[in-house]
């Protein structure tokens, strides 16, 4: 795949909603017994709210599409970690403002604008062991393939962000939490992944292989 068109975008979120929905009862128990239980539920009903939108709206400028989804995914899941991903879409959708397609300069200007949307709305910074941590490592390992060639591809771009937000996710075993319940059981999480890091690796992993297929 050479760009994402709208048409991809359908099943470009549908791939999204199917891994949230495989990855769902994981997620759910790597919550409760770091945070509230619920996190699996809230990915897999925040990315089919997601899927549907984004395969319903009619417009055309792919920038506006992804933060009128983003918007939805924000109604549909107004938990915590609905609410960090849908701000990290919507603003992900103002950095591709008037595209009508996404290439691999526009791939990377979406990962650093969802890395951008779940920093601000959620007030967390790398390092303190939450989602920012993978997709913020995906996005720079992006931004990296970029400006290390010009010729690199989106599947180039799609691939780098994969490997870049599993090791952010790697690396939280070793961060302690500062937000929430795992806050309160920082012990429990020592030499575990972030459950939140996780569902951002999640992300990052099905889009780039949708994309890289």
């Amino acid at each position: 795949m050479e760009k994402i068109l709208k048409a991809d975008l359908g099943p470009l979120f549908e791939a999204v909603a199917k891994r949230m929905e495989e990855q769902s009862a994981f997620m759910c128990e790597m919550d409760a017994r770091l945070g509230d239980g619920d996190l699996g539920l809230t990915m897999k009903k925040g990315f089919a709210a997601a899927h549907e939108a984004i395969s319903s709206l009619p417009e055309t400028d792919l920038g506006k599409l992804l933060m009128k989804t983003g918007m939805k995914m924000a109604s549909a899941v107004p938990s915590t970690m609905g609410t960090l991903m849908g701000s990290g879409l919507m603003q992900a959708g103002k950095a591709l403002a008037g595209k009508e397609a996404i290439g691999p300069e526009e791939a990377v200007l979406f990962l650093q604008g969802y890395a951008a949307g779940i920093q601000n709305r959620g007030k967390c910074s790398r390092g303190d062991r939450t989602v920012l941590d993978s997709i913020g490592a995906g996005a720079d390992a992006a931004k990296a393939a970029l400006d290390s060639s010009a010729a690199a591809s989106l599947s180039d771009i799609f691939a780098a962000a994969k490997q870049g937000a599993q090791n952010g996710l790697e690396a939280t075993r070793t961060m302690a939490p500062k937000f929430g319940k795992a806050a309160v059981h920082a012990a429990q999480c020592a030499g575990e992944i972030d459950q939140g890091a996780y569902a951002g690796c999640c992300l990052i992993c099905a889009m780039a292989d949708f994309i890289c297929a």
